[in-house]
């Protein structure tokens, strides 16, 4: 299912120009700074997406999982790539050169949308940086959990994410975001193990991102 605002049949056209390519977990798909020489369309699986800064911190951004673009920004943009992403399952993709996705872009007149939706998202990483920026630790735990979290069955969510990633995402030490994921666990909302947290209420943990608490 894409989660670009193109039409079946251009999603379609899209996936079918591309050639297959496999990524293993921690396998880097693509590396800030680097020419932008092609988009990856995200099949199955999913990746995290981090910024260096010149004073050497991390910062994690985001998670996506399958129908995402990966890279088409920077294509778009005919400049350098702007994050790195890295595997964080066993990740299948579709390599499109940078010109043959620029020229299916402009047959489905799809360029101005996808620009539209990269400030979206900008906008978006901004304010939510900014709102955690100004709250206790519990609740920037709570909320990037459920922003990182990407969406699949009813069940338990794998966030594919460990305790030091938490922190990178909402400025946080890795013993800041233990002790609040102890609290998490201690109410039977997440469960963890080694480079492991798994969501096992999402609605009790949307309830508190909502209420701006997190854990007491």
């Amino acid at each position: 299912m894409p989660h670009v605002n193109a039409d079946a049949r251009t999603w379609e056209r899209l996936v079918a120009a591309g050639a297959e390519r496999r990524f293993h977990p921690d396998d880097v798909l693509l590396r800030q700074g680097d020419p932008a020489s092609h988009v990856l369309i995200l099949m199955a699986g999913r990746v995290k997406v981090l910024l260096s800064l010149p004073d050497g911190e991390v910062l994690l951004l985001a998670v996506r999982g399958p129908g995402e673009l990966l890279g088409e920004i920077a294509v778009l943009g005919e400049d350098g790539r702007s994050a790195t992403v890295i595997a964080v399952d066993a990740c299948v993709t579709r390599v499109l050169p940078a010109e043959r996705f620029r020229a299916l872009l402009r047959s489905a007149g799809l360029e101005a949308e996808l620009l539209r939706r990269a400030m979206r998202r900008i906008r978006e990483g901004e304010v939510w940086r900014a709102e955690t920026a100004a709250l206790p630790a519990g609740p920037r735990v709570v909320r990037a959990l459920v922003r990182l979290a990407v969406p699949g069955s009813d069940g338990p969510v794998d966030v594919g994410l460990g305790q030091s990633e938490i922190g990178q995402a909402v400025g946080l030490s890795r013993s800041m975001v233990a002790a609040e994921l102890a609290r998490l666990r201690e109410r039977g909302i997440v469960t963890t193990a080694r480079r492991r947290i798994v969501i096992t209420d999402m609605p009790r943990l949307r309830a508190l991102a909502e209420t701006g608490h997190g854990p007491v």
